[in-house]
């Protein structure tokens, strides 16, 4: 009986190193784009990415809602205006990006 109880702490224990392995290496140099950060959905992947180590950059369509992240976040974190019905908005965010990140824009699939 005790035998039983400590292998399933064991493996309790090993699948919890196993899960929380980093699962993308060098997240430091790695570039994530979230829209919508304003609030809810967005604004939370954002923050958790920022946490995560990631650098982010994250689209946000009010003043308030870039300012709030901004002070939320480490330094890691970039926020841009992004209006997506207006194409000038769109052109003038992908060109920062761009120009942001340079060759280092890979996707992980």
């Amino acid at each position: 009986m005790y035998l039983y109880l400590l292998g399933l702490v064991v493996l309790y224990y090993l699948y919890r190193w196993v899960r929380e392995l980093p699962r993308v290496p060098d997240k430091g140099s790695r570039y994530v784009y979230v829209t919508g950060c304003d609030s809810g959905f967005g604004n939370l992947l954002a923050r958790h990415l920022d946490k995560q180590g990631f650098r982010v950059i994250a689209a946000c369509f009010t003043e308030k809602g870039e300012e709030d992240l901004k002070k939320a976040c480490s330094g890691n974190l970039i926020t841009t205006h992004l209006d997506v019905t207006s194409k000038d908005s769109v052109d003038k965010v992908a060109a920062m990006i761009k120009d942001r990140v340079g060759t280092r824009g890979d996707v992980l699939g």
